[in-house]
């Protein structure tokens, strides 16, 4: 007989005291029949109903199920890295607690893994969802595919699996919890989308407001910042600042010309004004990049800023036991 797959499967949940006993049942008649070795982490992220008794319960009465408890509510990536951190297995599934989606598909999700790739986002390609969540979530989907170049319909589905040296990579906070397929394909890991069944709400209410598509889109200049400029933020400021400081320069020689030209004093018109203003802002940005640059080279951990994928022919012990994936960045 092989040996065992190991799984963790990292649950957040917020008031869902209606949902956890049978998510809990759910799973294990869904991974019954297969050679996994599994634990369930359930993470309480500052309920206020009965939901951490009956999680603390279910810890203490099932072998698979262990309990994180928050302080307060801290958000669902908060509570996705207590997860990330304590589990033990060498593949993570997260998902929500509230019954939408279904355990069943976890082993299509590790299939669909197996065949070569890092992260596999599941896709609720029918979704149970009423018009107000779905269609803002599809502007959400579109925008972040373009910015990033990654193909998904459903970025934000709860149901996923990473391989661990995977979700390793993951700093999240915030919100940030909508980006990780996004955020680790920036990294150089493969990532790949799954149709799986999600079924409506039956239980609790649900915790989407319209504010987070406001707040999607500051997160997404924020990943942005954070995949792409993080190690040269000169560039993300001069994208800026040298278009600015070359269109205020263009308006300062203009006036220069007709005042040479005698056509007039240039002191009282707003266009002096105006290239003042665009070169003083250009050149600010510019030193705001410098000033980053200096930062971080300051910092001194050049390490950071790629990962590497294989080490091969090395005395050292890591050569035994090479490191995962992605390229440099």
């Amino acid at each position: 007989m092989s040996t065992p797959r190991s799984i963790s499967i990292v649950i957040p949940f917020m008031d869902e005291e209606g949902s956890l006993e049978a998510l809990i049942v759910a799973i294990k008649a869904a991974l019954l029949d297969y050679n996994f070795n599994y634990e369930i982490l359930l993470v309480d992220d500052g309920s206020r109903d009965r939901g951490p008794e009956i999680a603390k319960r279910l810890a203490v009465e099932e072998a698979q199920v262990r309990l994180i408890r928050f302080t307060r509510n801290f958000g669902k990536a908060a509570a996705l890295m207590a997860g990330f951190k304590e589990a033990s297995g060498e593949y993570i599934v997260t998902m929500d607690a509230d019954l939408q989606d279904d355990p069943k598909e976890i082993p299509r999700l590790l299939d669909k893994l197996d065949e070569g790739y890092d992260i596999v986002s599941g896709w609720k390609k029918d979704r149970q969802d009423p018009i107000g969540k779905r269609l803002p979530s599809k502007v959400f989907n579109f925008v972040v595919a373009r910015a990033f170049g990654l193909e998904l319909h459903d970025m934000n589905c709860g149901l996923k699996i990473y391989r661990r040296d995977a979700a390793a990579h993951l700093r999240i906070y915030g919100e940030l919890h909508r980006f990780t397929p996004a955020m680790l394909y920036a990294l150089g890991f493969r990532v790949a989308e799954l149709p799986v069944t999600h079924h409506p709400r039956l239980q609790g209410k649900s915790k989407y407001g319209t504010a987070r598509l406001a707040k999607g889109l500051l997160d997404l200049v924020t990943v942005i910042l954070l995949t792409r400029y993080r190690a040269r933020p000169l560039h993300l400021f001069g994208l800026i600042g040298l278009p600015l400081g070359f269109v205020g320069f263009l308006i300062l020689f203009y006036l220069t010309v007709l005042w040479f030209a005698g056509l007039g004093p240039i002191g009282d018109r707003p266009l002096l004004f105006f290239g003042i203003l665009l070169i003083l802002t250009g050149t600010q940005l510019l030193g705001t990049g410098l000033i980053a640059e200096l930062v971080l080279a300051s910092e001194n951990n050049a390490s950071e800023r790629y990962l590497v994928a294989d080490r091969v022919g090395f005395s050292s012990p890591d050569s035994s036991t090479p490191t995962k994936k992605a390229k440099g960045k």
